[in-house]
């Protein structure tokens, strides 16, 4: 099957947030474990990938990679900000 160029632009971009979203989870068990120092910048990848997300899909496959991708991003935001607070409040996270 031929990808449009457009298309692979926009699966590369999607799979692009997914690491990213792994490397933000990684990041935060560093920040909560003390091993860095200062929290991932939550607030500019969630412009970034709402941003993105405005763009009309019209390829049904990528438009469900985009909305896993997305729903992926609102449920580990919810972790991330539970921990962050736990570690502010200098209780220890799960």
């Amino acid at each position: 099957m031929l990808i449009s160029k457009d298309n692979r632009a926009i699966r590369d971009k999607i799979l692009d947030f997914e690491r990213r979203i792994e490397q933000m989870h990684l990041g935060f068990q560093k920040y909560v474990q003390g091993v860095e120092p200062k929290r991932p910048d939550l607030e500019m990848m969630e412009r970034e990938l709402l941003g993105f997300s405005r763009r009309k899909i019209f390829d049904l496959e990528l438009s469900k990679q985009l909305e896993r991708v997305l729903f992926k991003f609102q449920n580990r935001k919810k972790i991330w900000i539970r921990m962050a607070e736990e570690f502010q409040r200098g209780r220890p996270h799960d």
